[in-house]
């Protein structure tokens, strides 16, 4: 059987119970992912750097393809988590990196007063996979070389 599309779980998380995303519904677009782990997620102050919430997942995907990772609609409100960057992009060199095998991660910020406590199997967020467009001309040719956060070293 080829792979098109999916996800796999990431070295490392093998003996985890990590649930691979499913789409909750018949029309929804994202697939729901969950937290690989319990961790707490700090009330924001000036300065500080997000919290990346693990997920223990990789996707794998076809060339013209991109997974976006969209925050849960309930979580500002109700737990005061954003994304630190909006919305995730992962490419699809980004599986089986050779820093973290691909390994997906949630950066959020805290806007509640209180730190806010992720336990192992909460949804956390959603990935959308997408097709992309290039522009005439497009010459893009290099390599990644690392893994979360390493597009522009």
């Amino acid at each position: 059987m080829s792979k098109t599309r999916g996800f796999e779980v990431v070295k490392g998380f093998e003996d985890k119970d990590i649930h691979l995303p499913i789409r909750k519904t018949k029309y929804a677009a994202g697939y729901d992912i969950e937290a690989a782990e319990d961790c707490m997620v700090p009330s924001f102050k000036k300065g500080m750097k997000p919290t990346l919430v693990k997920t223990g997942l990789k996707a794998y995907m076809q060339d013209d393809e991109v997974l976006i990772l969209a925050n849960r609609s309930s979580n500002p409100g109700k737990k005061g988590l954003i994304l630190a960057n909006s919305i995730g992009v992962i490419d699809k060199d980004y599986y089986g990196n050779s820093d973290n095998d691909g390994h997906i991660m949630f950066a959020f910020y805290n806007i509640k007063e209180e730190d806010i406590e992720i336990k192992k199997g909460d949804c956390i967020g959603q990935g959308i996979f997408q097709k992309y467009l290039v522009v005439d001309e497009d010459c893009a040719g290099g390599e990644r070389t690392g893994g979360f956060g390493s597009t522009s070293r």
